[in-house]
């Protein structure tokens, strides 16, 4: 793959990944405005400059903070992210309340920009990311049955919170399996239907919401995103009730997080919760080795071990990619 297709695919599917490669002095002469800047660490999308998160934008709640959450479903770097934004609810669930929106990643397929013209073009980057991160991603679904766009599942998303908030979350985290893991398109009906099912939502309203108000409540998003600044996800706005703002862009160690919610309460409780494995899959019934290691504190060369004991046990359910498992609770 030549290195644009890197480049652009960086922003485009890898989030705001750092882009360390060693060719990054190269890219920095790049004109295109998609590219990473390297002081900054940021891979910027084009037409958003605003950096002001805005009072109007943080509503009064029970807890001290606010965070706004700009996601996709698609994104990479997100997933990436999984395992810090686990523990950082677990840890600090009573002092922030986080709500999701969706950034619009891929609108389609009609451009060419940077050699990138083609759902192929992205199947083998997606392969690298699962090992940067160290989560597991199959980039295959690009080859075998690519995506159109990332609106679909975004909407669907929307659908979704609209009947629970909660119940959302799961949705998200299913159909991100199912890209991620499974290779399936996540555009097709039969495959967000099963995921709303699986999250306990109601079909029949989800179908109804998903037709009707939910694309509308995407389109705010989209606008929200662009007030904001939004120019690359993940981008998460930290917001206490005086007003200040911390933002955390791209993918972060767990530090960056934690750090974002001290500065604007220093007094934030951070609650210890249980972390055996019993515990933790009860919170989290799907975990993969990283985001075992990071929620129980085991070190990332024994957390494997530990939950392929547990499958060889039938006490979870063992699914392995070319890139990595992934482990549940068995009912």
């Amino acid at each position: 793959m030549k290195l644009t297709h890197h480049i652009l695919l960086a922003v485009l599917l890898f989030g705001t990944a750092n882009c360390n490669s060693q060719n990054n002095k190269n890219m920095q002469k790049e004109t295109n405005p998609l590219l990473c800047d390297i002081e900054s660490g940021m891979c910027e999308m084009p037409g958003n400059e605003n950096d002001s998160l805005g009072a109007n934008n943080f509503k009064l709640i029970e807890k001290p903070i606010k965070v706004i959450y700009y996601t996709d479903p698609i994104c990479s770097s997100c997933w990436g992210i999984e395992p810090q934004l686990r523990k950082l609810k677990l840890e600090y669930g009573n002092s922030i309340e986080i709500e999701y929106r969706m950034g619009g990643l891929l609108p389609d397929w009609s451009y060419n920009s940077g050699g990138i013209s083609k759902p192929s073009d992205v199947a083998h980057h997606w392969d690298e990311v699962s090992a940067y991160y160290d989560m597991p991603i199959d980039g295959d679904v690009w080859l075998e049955d690519p995506l159109s766009s990332s609106y679909p599942p975004s909407i669907a998303f929307k659908a979704a919170q609209m009947q629970d908030k909660d119940k959302a979350i799961v949705f998200l985290r299913e159909v991100r399996e199912m890209v991620f893991l499974q290779k399936k398109n996540i555009t097709k009906w039969e495959y967000l239907e099963a995921a709303a099912k699986k999250a306990g939502l109601n079909a029949g309203q989800f179908k109804t919401d998903y037709e009707g108000r939910a694309k509308e409540l995407f389109n705010e998003d989209l606008k929200l995103g662009k007030e904001l600044g939004v120019r690359g996800f993940p981008t998460l706005f930290f917001t206490g009730k005086s007003g200040k703002t911390e933002k955390v862009y791209g993918s972060k160690p767990y530090a960056s997080y934690e750090q974002a919610i001290l500065s604007l309460e220093p007094n934030a409780e951070k609650k210890s919760y249980p972390k055996d494995l019993t515990a933790v899959f009860a919170k989290y019934p799907s975990l993969t080795a990283r985001e075992f290691s990071e929620l129980t504190g085991t070190p990332r060369n024994e957390a494997e071990k530990v939950l392929n004991d547990r499958a060889v046990k039938g006490e979870l359910e063992k699914t392995t990619t070319k890139n990595g498992s992934i482990w549940r609770k068995k009912n």
